[in-house]
């Protein structure tokens, strides 16, 4: 049976939860798997002005949303809560918060069983490390070394691993002995909680590039769409506008209309047309004395 004193600290911790629950829109559940403490303790510092942070047990966690009626779909998200897990509490759109935990990933030596986030080249150089056992631990790898002044060097720049590849524990402990930062740890999220809906893991992915480009491809195409419909915008008006004077020169040139901005074009085209005139009454006149001289 538990003790009074852990029946407090239960009832506490879930009076904490409660009250975050209620102090805030978007709850973010994220995986503390592989997620070490000094790399948390440096997401807690870089994120503290976009989120709480709150490592507790599912069961708190469950024990309070009981206790939360108030707020729709809490049942919801509570069956999907499994794991080790860190909340995540914020009033922020939780797109923004997965944009944020992307882009606050912390560099890390990689451990064995790592995968390799980009392709990890030990570069050529001088090690600092005396020679011994370290040089067979290098050339286990592929690593082509020499002594001197003392210490073992790396002869060219090598590939230790291909991006995506799993880290052994071999070249684990090779890069962890070079202090090469070739991992990154951070926070995925899993589940949501925004405001009554439930977003998923699979909901919560977003490929930036992607984005960007169907923005890009829907503004096009809705720019076009306000052109031809001829439907007047700040963004379109200017070029509304240039079209209009255009069709309303032509119509001006066609009907022969004097302005002072058809003038100088209608001018220079009587201009020329009399001229092209000129040329045929000439070869006509011409043609027409050839024959009178034959005849």
């Amino acid at each position: 049976m538990p003790s009074s004193q852990t029946l407090l600290e239960k009832t506490e911790k879930a009076e904490e939860v409660e009250s975050l629950i209620n102090q805030y829109k978007v709850i973010g559940v994220a995986s503390l798997q592989k997620v070490r403490a000094a790399q948390l303790q440096e997401l807690r510092r870089r994120l503290e002005k976009s989120a709480y942070f709150l490592v507790t047990k599912n069961s708190s966690m469950k024990r309070a949303i009981d206790k939360c009626q108030d707020k729709p779909n809490l049942k919801k998200f509570k069956e999907q809560l499994s794991g080790s897990n860190i909340f995540l509490f914020t009033n922020i759109n939780p797109f923004r918060l997965v944009l944020l935990l992307q882009k606050n990933k912390v560099k890390t030596t990689a451990r064995a069983g790592d995968i390799a986030i980009q392709d990890v080249v030990i570069p050529a150089g001088n090690t600092g490390a005396p020679p011994g056992p370290i040089i067979s631990q290098f050339n286990a790898i592929g690593l082509r070394t020499r002594i001197e002044s003392g210490s073992v060097w790396i002869n060219r720049d090598t590939m230790a691993a291909k991006k995506g590849e799993v880290i052994t524990a071999r070249l684990a402990a090779v890069l962890s002995k070079l202090d090469l930062k070739t991992a990154e740890i951070g926070l995925t999220m899993k589940l949501v909680y925004d405001d009554g809906a439930v977003v998923t893991e699979e909901q919560l992915r977003l490929d930036l590039e992607e984005t960007k480009r169907s923005i890009e491809e829907a503004h096009v195409w809705a720019f076009n769409v306000s052109l031809n419909t001829i439907y007047p915008l700040s963004e379109n008006i200017a070029i509304l506008l240039q079209i209009a004077h255009q069709e309303a020169f032509k119509l001006a040139l066609n009907a022969t209309i004097l302005s002072q901005d058809t003038i100088i074009v209608l001018v220079k085209k009587a201009h020329s047309e009399m001229l092209s005139l000129s040329m045929r009454i000439d070869m006509i006149k011409g043609k027409s004395e050839s024959l009178i001289q034959k005849s």
